[in-house]
């Protein structure tokens, strides 16, 4: 690969530890990441959705790795022992709100102790000089006020998810005080993102794989708070930003990257879940639509400031949303025809598409930085 953007040249050939990456965002990182030559070791769960895009993104075959727990913290700390990365990217969590009330206490004990596991392993493997933990945009204390929350905006949680992922800010913070920089440890920092969309994700209780399985089953899809506002985002957006952030840690000035970061879309317009719904519709085909308010707390009107990491990072998004919508809707389109006229002999793979998108992607970034 010829033509590379700077945070990819400081990263191919480095040695990255990634929790999670099996999972959804895991599996984009993990391609993108393979592309440009990072040697990359997994540390995940076994994906519990069918299909599973790591599956279909021959994620196994790329990227050496073990199917074990976060909450092992003594198979935890012997992986990240063995492979001597030079960074990790935390992303292993229970990122599902409506999971979190059926199971709080895994909620708590994954997204915060799970994040301890990572940090305190990491400070004692002397290879580590950054991690990357990415918690959500939903760590703020949420006011319902028309202004965009910015990363010393106060953090909190009104449902087991939004304060579980608060609770691991505050680990982050704990650890980021006692162990970095003169302390020994490595330089940390936290990355906060919005809503993500995206090809692959059949995730239960989220706005796309729900309209997908709508499509394919014909069975009604029931929205629970349709104007909802939310800052949307393709999941190559944040798969960026991690990676800047990476090489950031590695660069000779950690420090300036050792903090929180927003990463929101920079688009003004907001666009509720009624909306996002009915652009995907355009792009595929209208299930039976049902609209109602949500019988669960959770927020309804949410927005990040992301001027920081768009001024100090060079952090921004090539697709404007609408064009993120009609990316993912051709993603699954393509995903179902394979599926029609797939076998065991021939099974369904959707590299070519994923690998498609994300240099569609990187040359949008790259005439962007021409401009």
């Amino acid at each position: 690969m010829t033509d590379m953007l700077p945070f990819e040249t400081v990263l191919r050939g480095k040695k990255v530890f990634v929790t999670g990456h099996s999972g959804f965002t895991g599996s984009w990182l993990s391609t993108w990441f393979d592309l440009i030559g990072v040697e990359q070791y997994g540390y995940s769960l076994a994906p519990d959705q069918t299909p599973a895009l790591a599956d279909l993104l021959g994620v196994a075959g790329r990227v050496p790795s073990e199917t074990a727990d976060i909450m092992d913290y003594d198979r935890l700390a012997a992986a990240i022992t063995r492979f001597q990365p030079d960074v990790l990217i935390h992303l292993a969590a229970q990122p599902l709100v409506r999971r979190s009330y059926r199971e709080p206490l895994r909620t708590f004990a994954v997204n915060a102790l799970g994040t301890a596991h990572v940090l305190e392993a990491a400070r004692h493997t002397s290879s580590v000089r950054g991690v990357v933990c990415i918690t959500t945009d939903k760590v703020y204390e949420n006011r319902e006020w028309d202004w965009a929350y910015r990363e010393n905006d106060p953090i909190g949680g009104k449902d087991p998810y939004s304060a579980s992922k608060a609770a691991a800010e505050m680990v982050i913070k704990g650890y980021a005080s006692s162990f970095s920089g003169d302390a020994g440890g490595p330089a940390i920092a936290t990355a906060r993102g919005g809503n993500i969309i995206g090809g692959g994700d059949w995730s239960e209780d989220r706005l796309v794989p729900d309209f997908v399985r709508a499509v394919v089953t014909g069975e009604q899809l029931t929205l629970r708070f349709p104007e909802a506002t939310r800052p949307w985002q393709h999941v190559l957006a944040l798969v960026q930003g991690y990676g800047m952030l990476a090489a950031g840690l590695l660069s000779n000035e950690p420090e300036k990257y050792a903090r929180a970061w927003n990463l929101g879309p920079r688009e003004l317009q907001q666009y509720p879940v009624r909306r996002v719904m009915e652009i995907l519709a355009t792009q595929w085909q209208r299930p039976d639509l049902v609209y109602l308010d949500a019988p669960l707390a959770e927020a309804g009107a949410l927005a990040l400031d992301s001027r920081l990491a768009h001024d100090r990072l060079g952090w921004q998004a090539p697709w404007r949303v609408e064009e993120m919508i009609r990316k993912t809707a051709a993603w699954y389109r393509t995903y179902y025809e394979r599926a029609a006229s797939a076998s065991a002999e021939h099974p369904v793979s959707m590299r070519d598409v994923t690998l498609g998108q994300i240099d569609t992607w990187r040359r949008g970034l790259m005439q962007a930085a021409r401009t």
